[in-house]
């Protein structure tokens, strides 16, 4: 009898184990995953152009506002004259245009941003290759959290670009937008089209709406984007004003 009880205390342990690890095997394969290795040596990258939901032209600007615990929030973004290198090991030097943001909460402003991106020539992906950033803390002091730059180290290894905007916008797509181990490490998941917008710049027709996230911490950021205007509204702040300023003096794209 010992021998038996032996016997079934052993196959209900390895009944355990299976069932632990299938279980294990079936939560990893229902974890959504996002596409994190791009074809970078395939592109010629330029800074000036347009996707059907991100511009990239010099003095485009967008202007957001909106309300987040009883204070006012704006933003806004501008497509500057700026470009800069990075340096990509295996793929050599890329030249990617300066978008900036500034964030205001209250008059006050907590936040400038400055983003490079590039696009690719064979796919019109709107490519990320990192951000400057200064945070203005309330005891006067500056901070640069998420700050990040394609080849720079990150991790155990370098930062790699990730995407902002693909050139088609694929319901059901996920992709990593900042591939900086640790310190930014943004995602998004394309979840409906054919969306009719309305805020107080006017009504957007054809839109989109992506998911933001981060396996840096919990939340999300909801975004829509809408053809030829770009983003439209980000969380709470909706947009309220675009169009092109123009550009004084040579633009150094390329």
């Amino acid at each position: 009898m010992k021998t038996l009880a032996r016997v079934f205390a052993c196959l209900a342990l390895t009944l355990t184990f299976t069932w632990s690890g299938l279980s294990s095997g079936i939560a990893m394969a229902q974890a959504p995953q996002f596409t994190a290795e791009f074809r970078l040596e395939d592109c010629r990258f330029k800074t000036t152009g347009a996707n059907p939901y991100l511009i990239l032209r010099p003095g485009y600007r967008q202007v957001f506002e909106g309300t987040e615990d009883g204070e006012t929030v704006r933003l806004v973004i501008t497509v500057l004259r700026q470009t800069e290198t990075v340096s990509l090991p295996g793929i050599g030097v890329v030249r990617a245009r300066v978008v900036e943001e500034r964030e205001t909460v209250g008059g006050e402003l907590v936040e400038v941003s400055r983003n490079l991106f590039a696009i690719c020539d064979k796919t019109n992906d709107v490519f990320y290759f990192g951000e400057a950033v200064d945070i203005f803390n309330p005891d006067g002091t500056v901070t640069h959290e998420g700050e990040w730059r394609a080849g720079e180290p990150a991790g155990d290894g370098a930062a790699q670009p990730g995407v902002i905007m693909p050139g088609t916008f694929l319901l059901g797509s996920r992709y990593f937008q900042e591939r900086a181990e640790g310190v930014a490490m943004d995602r998004a998941e394309h979840v409906a089209m054919g969306l009719e917008v309305t805020t107080p710049a006017g009504t957007f027709e054809k839109c989109v709406r992506v998911v933001e996230t981060t396996p840096l911490e919990p939340g999300q950021t909801v975004k829509i984007y809408c053809p030829g205007v770009g983003l439209v509204t980000d969380n709470v702040v909706s947009l309220v004003e675009f169009g092109s300023r123009s550009t004084r003096g040579n633009d150094d794209d390329e």
